[in-house]
Parts: structure tokens; sequence; C-alpha cells
């Protein structure tokens, strides 16, 4: 029985790892006048007009192995200000292990990632990624491919999906570097709105295939209350989100 707990508990470490650097960065500051010099998609991904400086959001987090063995749920509030993150757990359930090496570890990578000042390796720039325009999809929206420029486990492999004014919509595909020797391949999709006149990530979905566990899920969906100092509507947020939601 020892053998077979630390067996499970090596084995969910090992799924952290596949989920902390695809999911956790997701909500990151952006300087006042940074230049984003994607030439000739400026445009498209340009956050100049109103960067995002500050925000609070209530943040849903749900993580799951393959067939519903390893389940966990968390809340909490999270805020950035004064170029600092930090989290607030409002309530949690399900595994013990699941909740603490996952959905809080993921939370404290983000807050690592971000008061290091390491989180804009992952952001859309010209310094991370090249971009390549390819066409319209089948429901009509422009897709840019995105091709990164290095590999690295806080860069998607895939493209952008832009609605007909050039917003930001999703991003999606496979990262450019499994994170360890135990995942073998961690999709994430990222969808965004604009709320408040800000573009920001309303949630996210990671799947990865990891040896001993099986294929894992994890959502995080965000709720925020307010962006730049100034109060949103969480209605506006969730209308971004999926519309499924993980049963509790």
């Amino acid at each position: 029985m020892r053998h077979s707990t630390a067996h499970t508990t090596r084995s969910l470490t090992m799924w952290v790892m596949a989920f902390t650097l695809a999911a956790g960065s997701a909500v990151i500051p952006v300087a006042a006048g940074s230049p984003v010099s994607i030439n000739p998609f400026s445009r498209l991904f340009s956050r100049g007009d109103q960067p995002l400086k500050e925000y609070r959001a209530f943040r849903r987090m749900h993580a799951a192995t393959d067939k519903g063995k390893h389940e966990a749920w968390l809340e909490a509030w999270t805020e950035l200000k004064d170029g600092r993150f930090n989290y607030q757990i409002v309530s949690e359930r399900g595994s013990e292990t699941v909740r603490g090496k996952v959905l809080r570890a993921m939370l404290e990578r983000e807050e690592d990632l971000v008061n290091s000042g390491s989180a804009e390796k992952g952001d859309l720039t010209s310094d991370n990624y090249e971009f390549t325009d390819a066409g319209r999809d089948t429901d009509g929206s422009h897709v840019v491919h995105l091709r990164p420029k290095r590999n690295d486990p806080l860069l998607v492999d895939g493209r952008a999906v832009l609605d007909d004014g050039g917003d930001l919509v999703r991003v999606e595909g496979k990262l450019s570097k499994n994170p360890s020797f135990w995942t073998s391949l961690v999709n994430i999709v990222r969808r965004y709105a604009r709320i408040g006149g800000v573009r920001v990530p309303v949630s996210t979905e990671t799947t990865a295939k990891v040896k001993l566990v099986g294929t894992s899920q994890m959502q995080v969906v965000y709720d925020y209350q307010s962006i730049n100092g100034r109060p949103v509507s969480m209605t506006d947020a969730r209308s971004g989100a999926p519309v499924h939601t993980a049963e509790r």
C-alpha cells in the first residue's frame, strides 16, 4: 500500500509539470507604451492602446485525470497590482494531492513567473513568435499561424484566431516543448475577450498525456471584478468563456 501511494504521488508530481507552465501565466501585465513590433500583424495583436496594468478576478479551476480517478476543484481571488501577483484561495475540494500538487502549484508558478518578471517570455510578441497569415477558417475567422522562435514550454506551436475586427478570440495548439520526460503531448486552448476596453484571457483548457497517469485535463475560468482600477461586469467576462463547466 505504501509503495502504491508513493507511486501515485510521484506520478501526480509529474502531472503538475505538464500544467503549471501551460496554464499558469495567462494574465500578465503589459508596461505602458511597450513596443510590440509584429509586422505585418501589429494591428492584430497590439495592446498599446489600453495595456493591462492591474486586475482583480475570481478564478475557478478544475483538474482531473483520465476517467476521473483523481479530481479536484479550487476557487480563488487573484490580483495583479503594482506589478505584483497575489492570490487568496476561497474554497477547494476533491483529491488533496491534485489540489496541492496541481491547482495550488499552478497559482504558485504564476506568482513566481509574474513577480520575477519572467512572464513576458510567453507573450504574443515578435521576440517570441513568427507570425504567418493563414487566411480564413471555415467560420470566416481570420487565422494566424504561430511559430515559436525557440523551444520553450511557455510558447504554443499553433495558431491565433481573430474576429472580423482583428480582435484576438483564442490561441490554440501544443506546447513547443514538453515540460518533462513524463509528458508526451500538451495541448492548450486559451480564449480571450475585450472587457473594459482591455483584451484579457477568460478561460484556459489544457489536455496532456502523462506517463503513468494517462490523459489529464485542466480548465480555468476567469471572472473579472476590475481591470486597470475600473469595475467591470462579470457577466461580460463570462460571455467569452466556454459554455460547458465541470460537474461538481
